[in-house]
């Protein structure tokens, strides 16, 4: 019994040492993922693209990536871009992410043959490295919106300058525009160390420049050949973050790419330009036809999710609130000639109402952020065509008269057969038809039907010659 007792304390104690030593096994390999992870972490480049036109998707982008980074403790984030510029308000929001990210942001030029024109300048400007490959350029800064202010040319020739070639604002809104970009700019190349006088020609002149000559004015840092190059370039710099300086170490660091997610497809699809411009058209049409023809459904649930997707894109997107009013008084001009007969005034009118509030609903002169003219003629023709002919021939066919079935009998004229004050009996269409009515009728006397109760009619005397009947 003893030993027994023995044996099972001894196997006690080897099974207790067993558990201490596959525990203190598991602990040890969880702090080493643990470091592992963070080291990871610490040692992370994000790798972005801009690659296009700056809109409000490419803001999204941007920003829910910068927060990834935060969490994933990355260490900087590369911007690679090739632009031709972009909307100025989410140019501004981006800014704004880059000067508030607490990790460093390396903006690229890249590949070869790429440039960062207008808002890609800016954004130049604000990172905390500016780089760009061999063979691009940047600059052409200067807002372009306002060319379309009335008043002819935006700029006009010096008159004092000695070569006749410095371009001077004229207009007080245009100065207005310009020198608000040009204080923004300014303080972008205060803040990052770089050349505020190029900044402000870039601006007022649409000056431009090659990578090599930006290097050489300061206007960007360095020329790099490729991302692991670029890395290997700016490893020991030190850059101010948030008022802290920060030295980077990027030589062995691994650079995860994030592409463009399916969100961000999206909304870049929707805030299209073009797009938005279809559906809200298409929105607009379909619910015009659920409320001329009401039980469809289908269309008007098309119509709405349409506008709604359309009144979106309009809220991130520069409209023209006068050129949707035009818009808006076209399609109701063209839709009047169906009911008032103006011989083709409101009709015609309504034509060039729409073509002109389209050409002014997203005026913007930014590259990929303009309505297409073709675009615009052809909705134009579709649009009068459906109004004035599809839609007309619609409505002509449903105020016809019924000329079959039970209904045809609503407004047909029949004889009285035989003397009675409120039922009685009449012959329409060779047919005997069981009658009421409040008015006494005598025999052989004519009396229209007004309405249909099962299968019984209800009529009033005839004595209107002059109204079109329907002979019994």
């Amino acid at each position: 019994m003893v030993i027994g007792k023995s044996i099972i304390n001894v196997n006690a104690c080897r099974f207790n040492f067993c558990r201490i030593l596959v525990c203190g096994i598991i602990s040890l390999f969880i702090c080493f993922w643990s470091s592992l992870l963070v080291a990871q972490g610490g040692n992370l480049a994000f790798w972005l693209t801009i690659d296009g036109a700056i809109g409000p998707a490419s803001h999204d982008y941007l920003k829910r990536n910068f927060d990834k980074a935060v969490e994933k403790d990355a260490q900087v984030i590369i911007i690679q871009m090739d632009t031709p510029g972009g909307l100025d308000a989410s140019m501004r929001d981006i800014i704004r992410d880059i000067i508030a990210s607490p990790v460093p942001v390396v903006s690229f030029v890249s590949p070869s043959g790429a440039r960062a024109a207008s808002a890609g300048t800016y954004i130049l400007y604000a990172s905390h490295i500016a780089a760009m490959e061999p063979a691009t350029n940047l600059g052409a800064a200067t807002p372009v919106k306002i060319t379309g202010f009335p008043g002819g040319d935006a700029f006009d020739k010096d008159p004092e300058s000695d070569d006749g070639q410095k371009q001077v604002p004229q207009d007080p809104m245009t100065n207005k525009i310009i020198n608000d970009s040009v204080a923004y700019i300014r303080g972008l190349a205060q803040l990052r160390g770089r050349n505020a006088e190029w900044a402000e020609q870039a601006v007022r002149e649409a000056a431009s420049m090659t990578a090599e000559e930006a290097v050489s004015e300061g206007v960007i840092d360095l020329l790099a050949n490729s991302i692991p190059d670029l890395l290997s370039k700016i490893d020991g710099r030190t850059v101010n973050v948030l008022g802290q300086e920060k030295t980077l170490s990027t030589e062995s660091m691994t650079v995860q790419r994030l592409e463009q997610d399916w969100r961000t497809r999206l909304l870049a699809i929707i805030t299209d330009p073009n797009v938005a411009y279809i559906l809200m058209l298409l929105g607009i049409y379909a619910l015009i036809f659920e409320f001329s023809n009401p039980g469809t459904i289908f269309s008007g649930v098309f119509g709405a999710l349409c506008l709604l997707l359309a009144l979106f894109a309009f809220q991130v997107l520069p409209i023209n609130y006068a050129g949707l009013a035009l818009i808006l008084l076209g399609i109701a001009f063209m839709l009047g000639e169906v009911f008032v007969p103006s011989f083709g005034a409101l009709g015609i009118g309504g034509v060039i109402a729409f073509v002109i509030g389209s050409v002014m609903l997203l005026d913007t002169g930014v590259p990929g952020y303009g309505v297409s003219i073709p675009l615009i003629a052809t909705f134009a023709l579709l649009s009068a065509a459906f109004f004035m002919l599809i839609l007309g021939m619609v409505i002509k066919a449903r105020q016809r008269p019924v000329v079959s079935g039970m209904e045809q009998l609503i407004g047909g004229v029949g004889e009285v057969l035989e003397d009675f004050d409120s039922h009685g009996w009449i012959r329409i269409h060779g047919e005997r038809w069981e009658v009421q009515t409040s008015t006494p009728l005598k025999h052989g006397q004519k009396a229209r039907v007004t309405a249909l109760n099962g299968l019984v009619l209800t009529v009033k005397p005839y004595s209107n010659h002059s109204e079109q009947t329907k002979e019994g």
